[in-house]
């Protein structure tokens, strides 16, 4: 078994070796100086296999702290009618359920996994258990120091800081024990990337119970984490018997390692689900026409033929927006306690609603059906990349995005308005003004940051799977601090009016790097 996971290692270091060179020569500038041989280079692959390592310890550590810090610590500080400890206990045992739901790890259809299993023929059996345990292992490692920094700060004993990492990995292994009872039993291959509607349910209720239940009170204290520490930790021991004994991983692993999970569900943007849903969202009506010329007529037929996917996303959002705004305002209705609390978070939280803003704006969506059912065909024609067609649909592009984007924010904006008139109002009326300006500002700046990305770094290859790391990291850096805002407090009138002048600037300069890299950089990648 330790020979096949250190093969399987090997296996999984190479093909990440490979994806560092490739992300590297795929970086703007440095992809035409280094050449395609640079593959066969000792140096780099030397170079490679250092980010490789490096890179497998920092997975090791880096999320587990980012999701102990923000997810539990910084969380529980916001609840301020419960002790820490208990708090974050809740929060904890809740959030470590959808963890151990979401990722299993080794039902993962991986192509470190297909490779090895598949390609290879690899003992599926030796290959599942060894790499299991790594995993488990790399869990059990990358928890420990920061159960032990964020529990001691929020009061949780040593002993339980200790105890919360191994928490952790044996439910883990409960729930792999579920998935391979089920395979016994129906023969169907659990694939982690393909939740069921139950697991989904099951995900949002413990969602709304972590972050929900502190608020009436009613949470897990350290006598019951205690109960189901125990619990867990004889169901895990006995799930740790049965992945070791269970026979069947060759048979499970053919049906659930083919290359539609493997290519498709991993790589979405590539997936033909995706692609038929997005064709499902096309509406083949010859009745649509347009009265306007050239771009704006090319532009307006694709909008009307994806109005199911565009505007229609942006009306149900406003309703989602209106119905909840509405219930806020009967609440401070019938519950006038409540109203100097959302007074005071409308107030002193405004950097939290960028958050908000991040996850209304659809932004990756469009951009990704511009590809598929346009661009994929279009960037074909020379005509099409030349400066004065590529600019000029962009600008057409970029006003529907806006618009669209503005649907909801301007619900939210004014709704917002309405809330802090009805909950008591401010002493300075130019609070209004700025909640409103804020975040339309903010609906502008993702609008613009997304389809600004989607020109200078187009990453769909011809076969529409996205491949482009700085892309990636674009998006990933956007997520992380739009997320870290949901944890300052800062009065609204100096922090909107920082948001809308930071938004004007971030437009100006992003729409003059269009204006002149977009000809050069908006092609289908190879």
């Amino acid at each position: 078994m330790s020979d096949t996971f250190i093969i399987s290692f090997r296996l999984r270091n190479t093909y990440k070796v490979n994806s560092i060179i490739y992300s590297i020569k795929g970086l703007p500038i440095i992809n035409k100086i280094l050449p395609n041989r640079l593959y066969k280079s000792g140096a780099l692959k030397t170079f490679a296999n250092v980010i490789s390592i490096l890179w497998e310890i920092l997975s090791t550590f880096l999320g587990k702290f980012l999701y102990i810090m923000l997810m539990l610590f910084f969380a529980s500080l916001l609840y301020d009618m419960n002790g820490r400890t208990d708090t974050f206990l809740h929060i904890f045992t809740c959030l470590t359920l959808v963890g151990a739901i979401m990722n299993t790890y080794m039902f993962n259809p991986s192509k470190d996994k297909y490779y090895a299993i598949v390609l290879m023929n690899m003992d599926a059996r030796a290959y599942a258990i060894s790499n299991y345990l790594y995993s488990m292992a790399k869990v059990l490692v990358g928890f420990l120091p920061f159960s032990i920094l964020f529990g001691l700060l929020a009061d949780i004993p040593l002993w339980t800081c200790l105890l919360m990492p191994i928490f952790v990995v044996t439910v883990k292994m409960s729930v792999i024990l579920f998935a391979i009872k089920k395979y016994e039993r129906t023969g169907i291959a659990t694939n982690e990337n393909l939740p069921e509607k139950a697991q989904w349910v099951l995900i949002a209720l413990l969602l709304v119970l972590a972050y929900g239940l502190p608020l009436t009170h009613v949470i897990i204290t350290l006598p019951i984490f205690c109960i189901l520490f125990v619990a867990c930790l004889l169901f895990g021991c006995y799930s740790l018997v049965q992945i070791i004994t269970f026979k069947n991983y060759k048979k499970f692993y053919k049906k659930l390692l083919t290359p539609d999970n493997v290519y498709m569900v991993k790589n979405a943007t590539s997936t033909d689900m995706v692609k038929k849903n997005m064709a499902k969202t096309i509406e083949y009506n010859s009745d649509y026409t347009s009265n306007k010329e050239g771009f704006a007529y090319f532009h307006e037929l694709f909008v009307k033929r994806h109005r199911k996917l565009l505007t229609k996303a942006a009306e149900k959002q406003a309703f989602f927006l209106i119905a909840a705004l509405a219930l806020l305002l009967i609440l401070c209705r019938f519950l006038p306690e409540v109203k100097d609390g959302i007074n005071s978070m409308i107030l002193n939280f405004l950097p939290y609603f960028v958050f908000i803003m991040y996850s209304l704006n659809r932004g990756t969506t469009i951009t990704q059906a511009m590809f598929m059912n346009c661009d994929h065909a279009m960037l074909t024609y020379r005509i099409y990349r030349t400066p004065d067609v590529l600019l000029g649909i962009f600008k057409e592009r970029l006003k529907t995005m806006i618009f669209i984007n503005l649907i909801p924010s301007c619900i939210l904006g004014i709704g917002l308005a309405l809330l802090l008139y009805v909950t008591g109002g401010t002493e300075n009326p130019v609070n209004y003004l700025v909640l409103i300006l804020s975040i339309g500002a903010l609906s502008v700046f993702f609008s613009v940051h997304y389809l600004v990305l989607y020109y200078l770094l187009q990453p769909y290859t011809v076969s529409t799977e996205l491949k482009n790391g700085t892309y990636k990291a674009a998006q990933i850096l956007t997520y992380v601090v739009c997320y870290i805002m949901i944890f300052l407090k800062l009065p609204t009138i100096p922090f909107g009016i920082a948001a809308i002048l930071f938004c004007l600037a971030y437009c100006a300069i992003s729409l003059l790097l269009v204006y002149r890299y977009a000809p050069k950089t908006f092609k289908i990648r190879l």
